[in-house]
């Protein structure tokens, strides 16, 4: 099953990240580790292979891939024996990469993002196509009454924010869509009448790789112990472009809201405490969050945890950026439409109504992907 993976921010570091590993992984250079879709209990012949995959996409930038990967090598991101051994099959992905359309008025944006998909789809003889938002993040909209109807919204398509107008050209090419990043995405009631009406799945938002990937594990501990969380404090550190993006206090705002619904949804309650977010520059692409939290027992006896994460955000990222492209596609392949829950296991803010617990969420998505599979094999 040949499948595109149009990336949006085709030349960020997430993008790089998960392009020269899907690569490397390709020609046997390295392991998949992280790899969600490569355990035991999720391969299957429900989902594209890894040498299936294509890619190609947009970005504002044009700094070439392989000048990317080079400077992410140098920055400890990758490997960077495999960012020279890849280069020439980067070469190629460069080819089929495309500067974001800024000609004309919205509708006629979308009309150019839709022409690249179909002409992609063609070009490579590809089964589906993908589309994956890895941009920076934006500021939340301004709600509009168009947000809610389809009808309305095809004649003011200037309401729309960047990855909402994207989520329009994908449904519009016949692509399904998943939103790696807090921002809006597919995720308005005139949106998602439009997935439903092409028969389109689509997923998101917000990739979970650190901190909340951690709440999401040690919350559901609380609630089951029955012990009472009085606080719970985060200060969040990052560099590289999303630290630079986040020191804006709107897109700050919407990626912080993200980040919190897991506390309230686990525990029935929000503790007290915050989370901050901060760009620090010379993180680069690596990012270090310290939390605090307090918490009483037993007769009132007041007791904390502390812990610190320090990871490296694309080496995160990019493995999950193959399994949503991999799972969606399947999905998709499977006739499904509409929002997939059954991937809130990836993310922090998921559609749907399915808790927060990631071994929850993992149970949820095995038994999907067990279906996805069993369909497959008929």
């Amino acid at each position: 099953m040949r499948t595109g993976v149009w990336l949006v921010g085709a030349r960020g570091s997430v993008a790089t990240t998960s392009v020269v590993g899907a690569l490397a992984l390709r020609a046997g250079l390295t392991a998949p580790t992280g790899c969600v879709t490569e355990l035991p209990d999720l391969r299957g012949p429900a989902l594209p292979g890894l040498a299936d995959l294509v890619f190609g996409g947009h970005d504002v930038v044009a700094t070439p891939l392989t000048k990317r990967a080079e400077a992410l090598a140098a920055a400890g991101v990758l490997p960077g024996r495999l960012a020279d051994a890849v280069a020439p099959e980067l070469a190629d992905v460069e080819a089929a990469l495309r500067p974001v359309p800024t000609e004309g008025d919205p509708a006629a944006r979308i009309a150019a993002v839709v022409d690249d998909l179909t002409d992609f789809r063609r070009r490579y003889d590809l089964d589906r196509v993908v589309v994956v938002n890895v941009a920076a993040t934006e500021p939340a909209p301004a709600p509009h009454p168009a947000h809610h109807d389809l009808t309305a919204l095809r004649t003011a398509l200037d309401v729309l924010p960047a990855s909402s107008r994207y989520a329009y050209a994908a449904f519009t090419a016949g692509c399904p869509y998943v939103d790696f990043t807090p921002s809006t995405g597919a995720r308005l009631p005139a949106l998602a009448a439009l997935a439903d009406e092409r028969g389109l799945p689509y997923a998101g938002h917000d990739g979970k790789t650190g901190e909340t990937l951690l709440k999401s594990v040690l919350a559901p501990m609380f609630a089951m112990r029955h012990l009472a969380v009085r606080s719970w404090s985060g200060t969040n550190l990052l560099g590289g472009g999303d630290g630079a993006t986040l020191a804006e206090p709107a897109a700050n705002a919407a990626k912080v809201g993200s980040k919190q619904r897991v506390l309230a949804e686990t525990l029935g309650y929000l503790p007290q405490g915050s989370t901050r977010i901060d760009y620090v520059e010379e993180l680069g692409d690596f990012k270090t969050a310290w939390d605090l939290v307090t918490f009483a027992g037993f007769l009132g006896t007041g007791m904390r945890m502390e812990f610190t994460w320090h990871g490296c955000d694309s080496a995160l990222a990019a493995p999950l950026v193959l399994d949503l492209a991999r799972l969606t596609a399947a999905a998709h392949a499977a006739g499904r439409r509409g929002p997939l829950a059954e991937l809130a296991f990836f993310f922090k803010d998921p559609l749907g109504d399915t808790g927060h617990a990631l071994g929850e969420q993992w149970a949820v998505l095995r038994d999907f992907v067990a279906g996805l599979h069993a369909e497959a094999a008929r």
